[in-house]
């Protein structure tokens, strides 16, 4: 009886820590998909529901993107970036003048997305080899001017072969785009 109880412990323990890794093709698949829904670049301010709020579903920014495509996985960006942001306010930037948390925003900016991959281990090396970018990474830009963009890397490549292709949002909606290095690459994630 004792073996018995040891090996459901076991395999129940397995199964959790197998439910909380998320396969790559996963996420670049619900990437794709949000590139079926028609969407109007929107920066306004939202207030939205918590946990697992989102803007109204015909508008959004890059970040939306990445918000998404990890819900429709499972992981909600919104409360996990508002618990870690309450918790380490400091480690955070101040680029928006805050002196607290806002659930409905903190986890639609780029700087802050940034900063909670890199808090939970996901950074990965900035290179400019196409093949160190995988399906299911995240990347950020830097578009100059203190401006920021973030998409994911999925799984349908380039005319040439030679890189995979984004999810992302900068104006035209969610779309597929070949634009791995069309801009200064300041970050790189695979938070699975």
């Amino acid at each position: 009886m004792k073996k018995i109880l040891i090996i459901v412990f076991l395999f129940s323990n397995l199964l959790v820590i197998s439910q909380n890794k998320i396969p790559a093709k996963n996420l670049s698949t619900a990437a794709l998909e949000l590139t079926t829904q028609n969407v109007t670049y929107d920066p306004s301010y939202f207030s939205i529901d918590y946990p697992n709020g989102d803007v109204p579903a015909n508008k959004g920014v890059c970040t939306d993107v990445i918000i998404r495509a990890y819900r429709k996985v499972g992981i909600d960006l919104q409360k996990l970036v508002h618990e870690d942001m309450k918790a380490n306010f400091s480690k955070y930037p101040k680029n928006w003048g805050l002196k607290s948390t806002d659930k409905n925003i903190d986890h639609r900016r780029v700087p802050n997305l940034m900063i909670f991959f890199s808090r939970n281990n996901a950074s990965i090396q900035i290179s400019q080899n196409p093949k160190d970018y995988l399906p299911g990474d995240v990347v950020s830009w830097s578009l100059g001017g203190g401006l920021t963009h973030i998409g994911i890397v999925v799984n349908k490549k380039s005319t040439d072969g030679n890189r995979y292709l984004i999810v992302h949002n900068i104006g035209g909606g969610q779309v597929l785009e070949d634009c791995l290095f069309s801009y200064k690459i300041i970050g790189h994630y695979r938070y699975l």
